[in-house]
């Protein structure tokens, strides 16, 4: 259990979300050492490997990263379905506590120590609510979900908690907190698309995974109320379909395109970005910082993977 752990955390990730934590570290204070930062990284990966685990196996994904989710390599390690869901689980639950281990070593000044641990405990909370939300999949609010899923932990958590380890200020809080939340609803719109039409040995994900799981992203839910005829009948009959075919899943994935629905994510994301870097100059963040942030904001809202 331990193993497949350490092998899906060292199996590759983008580790965007340790960059965002120097990211807001620097925005805070530009010329302090770094390590403090670095070390709580390593806390927010180990964190991010915990929701990988458990997410891959309530959406009943088999792969990740190029390789076998948890659950289904620890399946094959114990040869029964039923002791790799269970030992899946606990994986996720010890990456959990070796994420909140790795934040407690990380050397603060004690008056700091309360607002970190809160962040961090906070991002744990939040992005709970978001799954519990995308597991009943009404389809409904799907922006707060994404806002509570993702960029709780991918954007506004990361960079909230460097900026605490640099003793920010409230200004600065607000400030990134305002710049967060648009992108983390952004990049997990982009995440949607390269779900749908990304490279599946790029990305690390299988061809057609939200489909198949019936998962309400926007980009879905656009498709559905766009689509007409016989494309909106095709689409609806793959969605949630697991054993839907792969010429019946693209099939699919050409009516996201044709019916527009994947012109429109692509501008609710440009809009977001747009929000952020509004949110930016209205914080009046430092010119080195804004220049990073707004690199930052690039970087996570147009990636290939």
């Amino acid at each position: 259990m331990v193993g497949a752990v350490r092998d899906l955390s060292l199996r590759g990730g983008k580790r965007l979300r340790a960059a965002l934590v120097v990211a807001g570290f620097r925005t805070a204070n530009p010329n302090a050492d770094l390590e403090p930062a670095v070390d709580a990284g390593v806390a927010l990966e180990l964190l991010h490997t915990y929701f990988l685990i458990h997410d891959d196996w309530m959406d009943g994904d088999t792969v990740r990263r190029g390789g076998p989710a948890v659950h289904t390599q620890l399946s094959r390690r114990f040869r029964s379905r039923e002791l790799g869901a269970a030992s899946g689980i606990l994986a996720g639950d010890f990456a959990a506590a070796m994420a909140v281990d790795a934040l407690s070593r990380v050397e603060l000044v004690p008056a700091r120590a309360m607002a970190v641990l809160n962040c961090f405990g906070q991002m744990q909370m939040d992005a709970v609510l978001g799954q519990q939300l995308d597991v009943i999949g009404s389809g409904k609010n799907v922006e707060t979900t994404y806002q509570l899923k993702t960029g709780s932990y991918t954007v506004r958590g990361p960079l909230r908690l460097g900026a605490l380890l640099a003793n920010a200020s409230p200004r600065i809080l607000t400030a990134l907190d305002r710049f967060a939340m648009p992108v983390g609803v952004a990049f997990q719109l982009r995440d949607d698309l390269l779900g749908a039409f990304g490279d599946p040995e790029a990305t690390g994900k299988p061809l057609g995974s939200d489909l198949r799981s019936g998962k309400r992203t926007v980009l879905l839910t656009t498709a559905l109320r766009r689509a007409r005829g016989r494309d909106h009948r095709l689409l609806k009959s793959v969605v949630g379909t697991p054993r839907a075919s792969d010429a019946k899943i693209r099939a699919a994935i050409g009516v996201l395109e044709r019916s527009g629905a994947k012109a429109a994510v692509e501008a609710r994301i440009a809009d977001l970005v747009t929000s952020a870097e509004v949110a930016l100059r209205a914080g009046r963040i430092p010119a080195d910082a804004s220049a990073l942030l707004r690199g930052a904001a690039h970087a996570l809202t147009e990636r290939g993977t």
